[in-house]
């Protein structure tokens, strides 16, 4: 340890005698410098010198025998997730998750997380995945992970426990906004195969594009679908609800197919090489038919990039609930084989100039998620028939309770009037599309 103290000790000298040979070198060329660029280089020097003289101490006092690597390590974690919630650092095992996430090859939930007041929340659950058939949903603040508590756990270190072998099991314990208690899952891993895009038609003339997320193939595929239907369509809705994001490309291209010009979304950071601004192009837009798009609070990054664009350039209407608001952009920086850092580097800017980061979308017109209300199904009869009513409405209720999945399972091409009143957001669409559909015709 005598020896680590002197090589600290050093270490510090060392910084010492380079702010001398600085100063001096400065006055020996008569470097005019300027007192903001001398002061921030010593500043810069000093600030290097308490980091090492803390790792010292640190390293011969704490009570756990920690290697000066781990130290490090740890040091470098603290630094990276106290600038925001999406940067940190990756040591091996999260290189290697991030690698494998990236490859697809990978067993998991299949819902997307992010922090949100320095809580793991759920983003949203992927359709059809095994979070997704437990019943999570977005909002969802994550307490537990097995008996693992989530305060203070950075995103990469959640979702590397999260991840895991198809066929294990795992508990999570989420906070719901409404629920009295904490409400536990018990989930078993799969490996997570998404299909992004979907499409059904709505009495014929109404084409429902659904986009789970925004993957390499999401804009060629929504353009086959609007040529396939463009004979029969009067109106398009796009569904982006518990949509996490994806490629940035995608959601320009996917915003292109709508709009013929302007700025669709652009990028700023410290450096000035960061900063892209993304047009719309005439020659990629294929369809000028009414739109309205569909968000929640599962909506997030690329959904939020396509929905506010097609707002503030008064394309579409949209309609649903605030969005994430997650508009920052993350690289990954190789600092060894095996290690690297994921860092901030600018935020999304949506044509308006406005930001996404904390803030999200607002909808131009805001619509709870739930069922249509019909008066008509309200409780309300005599005394003397309430046995035989709900005797019959028992026996309805066996024959009309339908998964919404079974019922996507077996009808690929239509949505019926049974399921609209399933879900008022998407029914409110439809009257909106109607309408529009109307103006557009005279």
């Amino acid at each position: 340890m005598k020896n680590t103290k002197m090589m600290i000790v050093g270490f510090v000298s060392a910084l010492s005698i380079s702010i001398a040979l600085s100063s001096s070198l400065l006055a020996k060329n008569n470097v005019p410098a300027g007192p903001t660029e001398a002061s921030g280089e010593a500043l810069r020097l000093q600030s290097l010198a308490k980091y090492t003289k803390v790792l010292g101490i640190v390293e011969m006092y704490n009570v756990d025998n920690l290697s000066i690597d781990q130290l490090v390590d740890k040091s470098l974690q603290g630094m990276l997730s106290n600038l925001d919630a999406h940067s940190s650092f990756l040591d091996k095992k999260s290189h290697e998750n991030l690698k494998s996430q990236t490859d697809g090859e990978f067993g998991g939930l299949g819902i997307t997380v992010g922090m949100r007041d320095n809580a793991l929340t759920v983003i949203a659950p992927i359709e059809g995945t095994p979070a997704d058939k437990a019943g999570m949903k977005a909002g969802d603040i994550i307490l537990k992970i097995n008996n693992q508590s989530t305060l203070s756990m950075t995103i990469d270190d959640a979702v590397g426990l999260m991840r895991g072998k198809p066929k294990t099991p795992i508990d999570l314990t989420v906070v719901r906004k409404g629920a009295v208690d904490p409400i536990k899952f018990h989930i078993i891993r799969d490996i997570i195969t998404v299909e992004s895009v979907y499409t059904r038609t709505i009495e014929d003339s109404v084409l429902y594009i659904r986009v789970t997320s925004f993957d390499k193939k999401v804009s060629t595929d929504v353009k086959e679908a609007i040529k396939k239907h463009a004979a029969k369509s009067k109106g398009i809705i796009l569904d982006l609800r518990n949509n996490p994001g994806g490629l940035l490309d995608q959601a320009v291209e996917l915003t292109d197919l709508f709009v013929d010009e302007g700025t669709i979304v652009s990028q700023k950071g410290r450096n000035k090489a960061d900063d892209i601004a993304y047009k719309a192009t005439k020659s990629a837009t294929i369809t000028d038919l009414p739109l309205v798009v569909l968000v929640n609070e599962g909506s997030a990054s690329a959904s939020e990039i396509v929905s506010g664009a097609i707002q503030d350039l008064k394309r579409g209407v949209i309609v649903g609930e605030k969005t994430f608001g997650k508009g920052s952009v993350q690289i990954v920086m190789p600092i060894s084989e095996t290690e690297a850092i994921k860092l901030t580097v600018a935020r999304y800017y949506l044509p308006s100039g406005r930001t996404i980061q904390a803030v999200g979308v607002t909808p131009d017109i805001v619509v709870a998620s739930g069922e249509v209300k019909n008066h008509e199904k309200q409780f309300n009869i005599k005394e003397s028939d309430l046995k035989k009513h709900l005797e019959g409405q028992l026996e309805k209720t066996t024959h009309d309770m339908i998964d919404v999945t079974e019922v996507n399972a077996t009808n690929k091409t239509t949505i019926t009037a049974d399921q609209l009143d399933k879900d008022i957001q998407l029914k409110e669409g439809v009257d909106i599309i109607k309408a529009l559909i109307i103006v557009k015709g005279k």
